[in-house]
């Protein structure tokens, strides 16, 4: 007779495209017990596992102080959705290095965020720095077990229209079939494989601080 693993998660973002992705799998698992999902709005599932906390990142008060075995941070925006860089700033580095010092302070097991492909501190690229900078705090905030994923262009249906993505859905989702070997990391890829390869890595990648770049996510 086997022990039955039992689990709880937290998901922030479990209303945007990876979130939503993330949530749905763990629904479909048993091992998962409880899953918290802190935000504006909550999402729409009706489960009995589900339990969302109304928060808006600055303060993480109200989150359970010990007992989250895995965060899933799929926390993002868009400069033009935030209204300013400052504002956006404020969802993909301070809302994201708040979670992580939280995750910290109540010793959770594995902590996973969604960064971006290309994501350097010292990029050119605003929103390439901005990642990159996230990355960089998150790896001195003495978390258990750190894993960052850097997927490249995200296909899915979102919610809310990106007119930038859908364009570059539209243009680049005919030609996957062209990046091929080194250009194998630029390949789109579905949101719904970047919450499985997340889920698979918290499982399994254990005892450090891993980057997964959009290569490996294609192929877990």
């Amino acid at each position: 007779m086997t022990n039955t693993i039992h689990k709880k998660a937290l998901i922030a973002g479990s209303t945007g495209l990876v979130g939503n992705e993330i949530l749905q799998q763990l629904l479909s698992d048993p091992q998962y017990t409880e899953i918290h999902v802190p935000g504006r709005r909550a999402p729409e599932v009706s489960d009995p596992r589900v339990i969302f906390h109304p928060t808006d990142f600055m303060q993480l008060d109200d989150l359970p102080p010990k007992g989250i075995n895995e965060v899933y941070c799929a926390l993002g925006t868009t400069i033009k959705k935030a209204g300013s860089k400052e504002q956006f700033r404020q969802v993909d580095f301070d809302a994201v290095v708040n979670l992580a010092r939280w995750a910290a302070a109540a010793d959770v097991d594995h902590f996973v965020v969604v960064s971006s492909i290309g994501a350097h501190p010292k990029s050119g690229t605003f929103y390439l720095r901005t990642k990159g900078q996230m990355e960089q705090v998150l790896k001195t905030c003495r978390l258990n077990n750190l894993t960052i994923v850097r997927p490249a262009l995200l296909l899915g249906q979102r919610q809310e229209f990106r007119l930038g993505e859908t364009i570059s859905t539209w243009f680049m989702k005919p030609l996957q079939f062209l990046l091929a070997g080194p250009l194998k990391k630029y390949r789109p890829i579905e949101a719904a494989q970047v919450a499985k390869a997340m889920i698979h890595l918290a499982k399994n990648k254990l005892g450090d601080t891993f980057v997964v770049e959009n290569e490996r996510l294609l192929e877990i």
